[in-house]
């Protein structure tokens, strides 16, 4: 289920190049602070993929809600 949870987030992706220097900007709308920036696009896909993997963890670690995707919803439940 997480694996399906990241995969139906990175569809929402949206990547853009950036005027200044021509790398790759890459975020996750509704997932504030998932963003990544690299030289290639594909290099941006990898680091955006990381960034979202490690910002999931954060949030169930401080038992924090994660956002719906594609109706995809993960409930962390506390235990004992």
């Amino acid at each position: 289920m997480l694996r399906n949870y990241i995969q139906a987030a990175l569809r929402e992706a949206r990547y853009e190049i950036l005027p200044d220097d021509g790398s790759f900007y890459g975020e996750v709308p509704g997932f504030e602070g998932v963003y990544a920036n690299a030289e290639r696009l594909e290099t941006c896909r990898e680091e955006l993929e990381e960034v979202l993997e490690e910002w999931i963890l954060l949030r169930v670690s401080r038992n924090l809600p994660l956002p719906v995707i594609q109706g995809i919803e993960i409930v962390i439940k506390e235990t004992a």
